[in-house]
């Protein structure tokens, strides 16, 4: 998914804006998780990327998209681009004994 999110709507309140960009989200990477894996392969893992504005997008971890999106809102920006790939993940072992 790569999309650019308007934070702002003329029929819909800011914080339910909000609520259903991080519902995309929510239920684009609970789609992508359901595929199936390809052989050798133990999970999904997430590439993503978050952008406020014209901003150059960084590089987040999954579990910091939805923090990212609130601060975007909390900064007046006009919009948030977000950028979630699933790619092929293998597990790796801890170590010891």
């Amino acid at each position: 998914m790569k999309k650019t999110f308007p934070l702002t709507s003329p029929s819909h309140q800011p914080a339910r804006v909000v609520e259903q960009i991080k519902s995309d989200v929510r239920k684009y990477v609970k789609r992508e998780r359901k595929k199936a894996l390809p052989e050798g392969v133990d999970f999904w893992d997430f590439n993503c990327k978050v952008g406020q504005g014209e901003a150059t997008p960084e590089t987040k971890h999954l579990e910091e998209i939805v923090p990212a999106i609130d601060q975007a809102a909390a900064s007046q920006c006009s919009s948030v681009y977000i950028e979630i790939l699933a790619t092929p993940g293998h597990r790796t072992s801890k170590g010891g004994a």
